[in-house]
């Protein structure tokens, strides 16, 4: 049985009800009431599993959590009120002024402006590298370095990481890594390559369908004997894994960052989450399939395109090696000029023009007059933006439409 096959039987079952409801009830209550004193005593010291606070997660939210730590083979999960506060949350939860990151490879728009602008405004300082280039990486891990960071695939370049590679030098350091598994859930398992915490925007593919802004950060389980996380690099653990052992790091983010940053995933966008899940390996094997056959039809004819099951693509070997379930949705075309890329965007019928990804429909957008705008022109080199940048996230439609639509948007 193959990893998609194995997920549609586990998360129509972790969904739904065997008694009751089988829907997820939505507790969209915003406090919660304690009963008497004590209780209240035992929810606050974590000894009394019950709702504290609708900030710090309620019943439908926690029901998302045990779903999405089983999907990565977590030890818990903390869902947020999207992908940046899943980032925000993991981060957040670790760093100090004068701390530093390490990160990796392609990045998201968004990401790259929270390390490099408004992280610095904080004092913490983040070091950015090409996804190969480790014995940089490993040199420029110092007593400082808190965090290393990588996406799975790049977006929107389409490298391909070596995460175990990457983990390894992590592990030798003491230090953690993060992996953005966004575009790859399912396809990819970070926390089995090595990875400590793994985040997602489940705004995109695992929702599915442009309804529920959602973000999760998953994490691994701290070990009883040597761990990072004891060492004194992260010493402020020290009274979480105290109190919490193994699930120390849950905790940690969510009073170090969930309490007091105020991230919190809305029930209502949970559930909607949790309804995307049950259908989430039926669609992921559906486009990721598509996806390598309209990148190679689409590179016959002539477009230049770029995606990882090429053989022209850098990483094609990884790809073959490593991402045997697929790299997710994404797809590029770059049409040399922002003109050209226009007239093809202005001329296709299937692709719908937006910043999302991972959605049930295909759709596509210029990268250089959009979301990279006001990057500088050195920046937009190390993340691959050109200026007939279009990003395509294919979606649920029949890939040979999908192809005659884009080979005619391109005819004068």
């Amino acid at each position: 049985m193959n990893r998609f096959e194995t997920f549609s039987t586990q998360f129509v079952q972790s969904v739904g009800s065997k008694e009751g409801a089988v829907s997820p009830t939505i507790s969209g209550s915003a406090s919660y009431a304690y009963g008497d004193p004590k209780t209240a005593e035992g929810i606050f010291e974590g000894s009394v599993k019950k709702p504290l606070y609708s900030r710090m997660g309620n019943p439908t939210t926690a029901r998302l959590e045990s779903i999405m730590a089983e999907m990565d083979g977590g030890i818990g999960a903390v869902a947020t009120s999207s992908g940046m506060g899943a980032t925000a949350l993991a981060t957040m939860s670790l760093l100090a002024c004068g701390d530093e990151i390490i990160s990796i490879g392609g990045l998201f728009g968004g990401t790259y402006s929270y390390f490099n602008e408004t992280l610095s405004r904080f004092g913490i300082k983040t070091r950015f590298f090409e996804v190969d280039a480790y014995d940089a990486i490993a040199h420029a891990i110092n007593d400082r370095t808190k965090i290393i960071f990588v996406e799975s695939v790049g977006n929107p370049n389409m490298r391909l990481p070596d995460i175990k590679k990457i983990a390894s030098i992590a592990d030798e350091a003491g230090v953690v890594l993060i992996v953005d598994n966004t575009i790859t859930p399912m396809s990819v398992s970070p926390l089995s390559l090595g990875a400590d915490i793994v985040v997602y925007s489940t705004t995109k593919i695992i929702s599915g369908n442009a309804s529920a802004l959602g973000g999760c950060a998953v994490f691994r389980s701290i070990s009883e004997g040597e761990d990072k996380f004891k060492s004194p690099r992260y010493g402020f653990l020290e009274k979480f894994i105290k109190g919490a052992g193994a699930m120390a790091l849950i905790p940690n983010a969510k009073k170090r960052a969930l309490r007091d940053f105020g991230m919190s995933a809305s029930p209502h966008a949970s559930y909607q989450t949790m309804l995307g899940l049950e259908t989430l390996p039926l669609r992921m094997e559906r486009i990721v399939q598509s996806c390598q056959t309209i990148a190679q039809a689409l590179h016959a004819k002539g477009f230049n395109v770029n995606h990882p099951s090429l053989t022209c693509h850098k990483d094609h070997v990884r790809y073959k090696q490593d991402f045997k379930n697929g790299c997710g949705t994404l797809l590029t075309l770059d049409f040399s000029t922002k003109e050209r890329a226009f007239a093809f965007l202005s001329k296709t019928k299937i692709a719908t023009l937006t910043a999302n990804i991972g959605d049930s429909r295909t759709l596509a957008l210029h990268m250089a007059s959009t979301i990279y705008r006001d990057f500088g022109a050195e920046e937009r080199t190390f993340l691959g933006i050109t200026e007939g940048l279009v990003r395509v996230s294919i979606g649920l439609e029949n890939p040979q439409d999908i192809i005659n639509d884009f080979v005619a948007a391109c005819q004068e």
